[in-house]
């Protein structure tokens, strides 16, 4: 079935699915305003896999609670053979205890294979790691208050 992007992430939003968006080199080039990543963050994307990325948006993602992975060296979209029908989980995101960890991402494919590639996570600084275990910074700021 073709629908829209919007029409699709409100499916999977209702369903109860998390998206990821899978991207190319300088991801968030020329949207770098704070829209851009709450757009993506209302969508319900979860998790941005990227070649590279553009680095104010990099930093709207984590604002808005949505992880940035970015590919190892000599790895790209192309190497990992997807056909958009994979189920993709990102492994261990919830024990992350400083920047810039390595972590797994498991890949399912249609047919039943799955294989298991590691990601960097580009949560760079300690502060950026509190933005993203609190929800956002929003949600950090206003934790922070209540405390």
């Amino acid at each position: 079935e073709i629908i829209s992007i919007f029409d699709c992430a409100m499916q999977y939003k209702a369903e109860g699915r998390p998206l990821v968006v899978i991207a190319g080199a300088e991801y968030g080039t020329g949207s770098s305003r704070d829209w851009a990543a709450k757009g993506t963050y209302l969508l319900g994307v979860k998790a941005v896999l990227a070649e590279s990325f553009e680095r104010i948006h990099r930093s709207n993602l984590i604002g808005m609670g949505v992880m940035p992975l970015q590919f190892l060296s000599g790895d790209d979209r192309f190497e990992w053979d997807l056909d958009g029908s994979e189920s993709i989980d990102v492994v261990g995101i919830a024990k992350l205890t400083k920047p810039s960890l390595n972590v797994n991402v498991v890949v399912r494919k249609s047919d039943g294979s799955s294989f298991t590639k590691e990601v960097l996570c580009r949560i760079d600084t300690l502060n950026e790691l509190n933005y993203y275990n609190s929800g956002g910074i929003l949600q950090y700021v206003l934790q922070d208050l209540v405390d």
